[in-house]
């Protein structure tokens, strides 16, 4: 489990491709290591990786999946690039932001940056369905990093978007200052959210489940949205 406040910024420093994976070997800031061991979790972006070597100080070798490397931006890695990083939550630790899991949902696109005095606004595009269980003032993940969803606004076809608003201390201890429009960013939803919506779906479902086609048809016909 992590707490979603990310602790440092790390580095690329050598990609070996192997049958089956990608391995990476990561640039740590001083002190993130310490007492780090091999087998132990390392949010990188968000994705929860497994330590299979370390490297002196300041290194160590994660291996990834290809199924992974396809369903994140972690297959368009570069030596060089860069990462928020988040060590596994020790038992008792202190949640400051909400308990993520390191499994990422889906994918958003940035598709608006805005910069009101001392603030830093990032609009994010997301796909059907998942903006169903993002709310304003509600948590979610992006990168790794828990945030408060300042303002989100969901389409009749189960699309939206959402926007946050960074503070300079938030954008100096990750990488967002570095994304533009087009980037795209990992998400990973709150789980007590998304139980929450989809118990109330089923419910929904079972009670009336037998109307739905008609209700969609008369929706249909007054030009109403009718997304479950």
């Amino acid at each position: 489990m992590f707490t979603g406040i990310v602790q440092g910024i790390a580095s690329v420093h050598r990609i070996t491709d192997k049958e089956g994976l990608r391995s990476f070997t990561l640039d740590f800031p001083n002190g993130f290591c310490e007492g780090l061991e091999i087998g132990a979790s390392v949010a990188c972006d968000g994705v929860c990786l497994t330590v299979t070597e370390l490297r002196g100080d300041t290194q160590a070798d994660f291996d990834v999946m290809q199924q992974s490397l396809k369903l994140t931006t972690l297959g368009q890695l570069r030596e060089g690039g860069h990462l928020n990083v988040e060590r596994a939550a020790k038992e008792g630790a202190e949640i400051g932001g909400h308990p993520l899991s390191g499994h990422v949902d889906f994918m958003a696109t940035l598709v608006e940056v805005r910069q009101p005095a001392n603030n830093h606004v990032m609009r994010m595009a997301v796909p059907a369905p998942w903006m169903r269980y993002i709310f304003a003032k509600g948590y979610v993940a992006v990168n790794g990093a828990s945030l408060t969803v300042a303002e989100a606004h969901r389409d009749s076809d189960g699309s939206g978007w959402f926007e946050v608003w960074l503070i300079p201390e938030t954008l100096r201890m990750t990488t967002f200052a570095d994304k533009s429009v087009g980037s795209l960013l990992h998400i990973e939803i709150e789980r007590q959210t998304q139980v929450l919506v989809d118990t109330i779906r089923d419910a929904v479902f079972e009670k009336v489940g037998a109307l739905l086609p008609a209700l969609k048809a008369f929706a249909q016909d007054k030009g109403l949205p009718l997304d479950l």
